[in-house]
């Protein structure tokens, strides 16, 4: 069994890597900095179901400023997961990006080159390739928002350090990732909170935006892949999308179909910089790594729905079903 750090781990994606990690037997080192970009008591309550658990130690600690050495000691394998996420904030606050997405890499990098960390993961996006994110790993590399350039400069800085390093490194761009846990600022769970209260649901743009959605357990199957698999995953990039593509007015229509009753939308301005479409080809994740995304976004958005009409519920319990106003 392997000693994991994930950074990030009281997120959305992390807590989810740490709980099925720990389910394979794995010990994971969690870290996360907390920093106030949604509450923090909704990444504690993330972390609740596992925190206890034997092989689960978890580290206040921010990757811009702490001492990391320590903390890579005996680590096999790295899943940096931990960012600055968003775009709108990305243009007012981009020191904010700047540090915690590439001065916080380039400083774990470091000290696991010095450790000899024998596996490098990193979490990228589908916003590295810009407004059409649509097609394979081969795509042009144009990020139209600052997040995405800070995500991108982070993915070089660890090629950078596999080139010159010897560092083991995998890359994986995810896609739109939803379900339960999803951050509360996110397109799906603005949308389902506004009908559960009844309030309008806004769309930037004309809702034609398209999205390869990846619901969250198939995201992680992803990772877990790479991870488990690293002779065909070191020195590789790999999309982790999910197998449907849908517009925002078509997830809008889903959620009136589950709630049975019609949403009230109002449209804005488009967002600067967000992306167009995105429509992830994951031919070689299948290919080389064997995955499989299972997830219709019509369950997924059901799954989610029932995770968020009980917001003090764990994320991890089974919830009743769908009781809609």
């Amino acid at each position: 069994m392997s000693r994991c750090l994930v950074t990030g781990a009281a997120g959305f994606i992390g807590s989810h890597l740490c709980k099925q990690l720990l389910a394979k037997g794995h010990s994971v080192i969690g870290v996360d900095a907390f920093i106030p970009y949604y509450p923090r008591e909704v990444k504690e309550r993330n972390l609740e179901a596992f925190y206890n658990a034997p092989e689960f130690a978890f580290y206040e600690i921010d990757l811009r400023y702490d001492e990391l050495n320590p903390l890579l000691e005996g680590i096999d394998t790295v899943f940096h997961l931990a960012a600055m996420p968003g775009l709108m904030r990305s243009w007012s606050d981009f020191d904010l990006y700047m540090t915690c997405n590439l001065q916080a890499t380039h400083r774990l990098l470091e000290a696991a080159r010095v450790n000899q960390v024998k596996h490098f993961i990193y979490g990228s996006t589908s916003s590295v390739y810009g407004r059409f994110a649509t097609g394979n790993e081969e795509l042009p590399l144009a990020p139209c928002s600052p997040y995405g350039v800070t995500k991108l400069s982070a993915e070089y800085l660890c090629r950078a350090y596999a080139q010159n390093s010897g560092l083991p490194l995998t890359i994986l761009r995810f896609f739109s990732v939803y379900g339960p846990g999803q951050r509360p600022d996110m397109a799906y769970h603005i949308f389902i909170r506004a009908l559960l209260q009844n309030e309008p649901v806004t769309v930037y743009g004309d809702g034609e935006q398209r999205r390869s959605n990846t619901f969250i357990d198939d995201c992680v199957q992803g990772i877990l892949l790479a991870f488990e698999k690293p002779e065909k995953s070191i020195g590789e990039v790999f999309n982790i999308g999910g197998g449907e593509i849908v517009s925002l007015n078509q997830v809008i229509s889903i959620l009136e179909q589950l709630f049975d009753m019609p949403a009230s939308v109002t449209f804005a301005p488009p967002r600067l910089g967000d992306q167009r479409s995105t429509a992830a080809d994951i031919s070689k994740a299948q290919r080389l790594l064997g995955y499989a995304p299972t997830m219709p976004v019509l369950k997924g958005l059901e799954a989610q729905l029932r995770w968020q009409q009980y917001p003090f519920r764990n994320v991890w319990e089974e919830a009743p079903d769908v009781v809609l106003p």
